[in-house]
């Protein structure tokens, strides 16, 4: 009687991400830089991208017959408003995170003054949304650096921060008028959340910085949210200086079907960084 299990079974190959493009972004213009939350529209071609200085741009993604961003484009640019129309001032204009809904619908998170608001992209003017005891917590430039929206349409918060330095990094959901801690994400040494987004089957994308003498590094993990404890892999971590300094992420499928995760980096306005837009593609 053969053995059960003498045959040896076909390793399953470990997500991983294949980088596919690497943009330089310039512009001459005093507002440009800084940038923190962005997202993308479905087909690819158009981006909104936030920066902590209080402004919203409208892009547009320039790629060749196989998808791959070859340039970007300023189609639109605004200054965050308050919802009554005045234009927002230092400190309560530093925009960390940004998310669409199913219908179209941007919010915005900012620090400082951590709160997360409706915005329209034509006008930048925000519009209120409820707050919460457990933002007031935390440090003044740790705040709610990601946002993200599942499949559903639920709006989801991700501080930068948490509780100590093993403590797990907290994932915050916008129902019924009320947030409230929906998951807890471990945390992996020296990291901390920076962006994040969905894809289509529910999976969440966390991109991660750490600091270091050498320059940023930047990690991307994926969540799963089938059971009591996230499941999680690593698809990337980089060497110090790789990418720059990655703040945001945006997840979305091109014509070919494949995830494709772009990215981009805030270069703080100082002319030693760059500002990049970076896209990968996920490889299963």
């Amino acid at each position: 009687m053969a053995a059960l299990g003498s045959a040896a079974l076909p390793a399953v190959a470990e997500p991983a991400l294949k980088q596919v493009s690497d943009v330089v972004w310039t512009q001459n213009e005093g507002w440009f830089g800084g940038f923190s939350g962005m997202e993308v529209s479905d087909d690819g071609k158009r981006a909104y991208i936030v920066s902590d200085r209080g402004r919203i741009v409208t892009a547009g993604l320039i790629r060749d017959g196989l998808d791959t961003l070859a340039a970007i484009q300023v189609l639109d640019t605004q200054p965050l408003r308050s919802p009554a129309g005045s234009v927002l001032g230092k400190p309560d204009s530093d925009a960390e995170g940004l998310a669409e809904g199913p219908d179209g619908q941007l919010y915005v998170s900012l620090e400082n003054d951590h709160r997360v608001m409706r915005i329209d992209p034509k006008t930048g003017r925000t519009g209120v949304l409820p707050r919460s005891q457990a933002f007031k917590g935390f440090p003044i430039n740790q705040g709610l650096e990601a946002l993200a929206i599942t499949p559903g349409g639920t709006l989801h918060a991700i501080p930068e921060s948490s509780t100590s330095r093993t403590a797990p990094f907290s994932v915050y959901a916008l129902e019924r008028g009320r947030w409230r801690r929906v998951h807890r994400l471990i945390r992996r040494g020296a990291f901390v959340p920076v962006g994040a987004d969905y894809d289509h089957e529910g999976r969440l994308y966390l991109l991660e910085r750490s600091v270091t003498p050498l320059g940023f590094r930047s990690r991307i993990r994926r969540f799963e949210f089938q059971g009591p404890v996230p499941e999680e892999v690593t698809l990337i971590t980089s060497l110090p200086s790789r990418f720059d300094n990655l703040e945001a992420i945006s997840v979305w499928k091109d014509r070919f079907g494949q995830t494709r995760l772009t990215t981009i980096s805030d270069d703080n306005f100082l002319p030693i960084q760059s500002t990049r837009m970076t896209e990968f593609i996920v490889t299963e």
